[in-house]
This record gives structure tokens, sequence and C-alpha cells, in this order.
């Protein structure tokens, strides 16, 4: 059995959970899921230019995990935009960041001390603040 997934620390859930190409239905397109903390970390490397080692450290993961999550979503997007696919963004195990960020990582655990909105959001248990709509 594998080990489980530690949490992965993110700013903020996405506003938009599906990305596709113009003038193509949704269910014509193959569908690929990018997780959310994928998109944080093409957010934090490519949008606001951090690097590695200060971007894992506000994900709360090794710079190599990061190094590889970011190699990831590099290739999901790459392979969507190349090839005409839709973006679904949803799940990973991700913990929302609170003003305490700089901070130790509070616990994950489902239970433990941060309950509600701070708790770990796995793949398959979708946030109700994520919209379900198609553009």
């Amino acid at each position: 059995m594998p080990r489980p997934r530690h949490c992965r620390r993110v700013a903020m859930l996405p506003h938009v959970a599906y990305y596709k190409p113009r003038g193509v239905p949704l269910s014509m397109l193959q569908c690929i899921e990018l997780a959310v903390d994928e998109l944080e970390s093409l957010r934090l490397a490519d949008l606001e230019g951090l690097y590695q080692e200060e971007a894992a450290q506000r994900m709360n993961v090794s710079r190599q995990t990061f190094g590889r999550i970011l190699e990831a979503a590099h290739k999901k997007v790459a392979d969507a935009l190349v090839h005409g696919k839709a973006l679904s963004i949803e799940g990973g195990p991700v913990e929302l960041a609170g003003p305490e960020a700089a901070g130790p990582a509070p616990s994950c655990r489902a239970g433990g001390p941060m309950r509600g909105q701070g708790r770990c959001r796995r793949r398959g248990h979708q946030p109700s603040s994520l919209p379900e709509s198609e553009p």
C-alpha cells in the first residue's frame, strides 16, 4: 500500500472549474483533470515568478515534490492546449492557507484542529465553493 499523500497548502480555491476550446461542446471533448495543488504550483512559479524553494515552502512541500507537481501541471496544460482537450480543475489533497500561512502548517487530518474551511480536500470531495458551470 502506498504512503498517503500529505496535504498541500493553497492560497485559494479556483473560481472557474473548467476550461475548454471555444465552439466545441464539452460532451464532445476529452477532459484532463488538473488538481488544485497543480494549479497552485502554476500560479506560484509561472504567474508570481517565485523560485521553487520559496514556492515549495508556501505549499508546505519539499522542493523536489514541488518540482514534480509543477512538471505534471505543465504536461497536463500543454496536452490540453496542443490537442484541444478540456481542463477540469478539481480535487487533490489540499488545505486552504489562512492568514497564518507563514507559520507552521496546521494539521490536515480530518477531525484534527482545523475543521471546516481549513480541512484537507481530497479527490472526489468537491468543495461547495467551486461553480459547476461550463464557459
